[in-house]
């Protein structure tokens, strides 16, 4: 890993009260949802439309490389 690996997580400093306890949880989210996220079934994804292909690009992200939207 390389430290420009980690220029992803400065969007996160952007939240008010900013502490790296809230970065680290934050961070722990994305991954716990990604992971959930590569555990589901074809008929699951069909569901919430996404395919099997997108669903493992986002379960191979990085933890700290989530969405701008995820960041709220």
């Amino acid at each position: 890993m390389k430290m420009s690996d980690f220029t992803h997580i400065a969007p996160f400093r952007h939240a008010k009260g900013f502490s790296f306890l809230r970065l680290l949880n934050r961070i722990s989210a994305v991954s716990r949802q990604r992971r959930a996220l590569a555990k589901l079934t074809d008929h699951e994804l069909e569901d919430i439309g996404i395919t099997r292909a997108q669903a493992e690009a986002e379960a191979k992200r990085p933890a700290w490389d989530a969405p701008h939207g995820w960041r709220q």
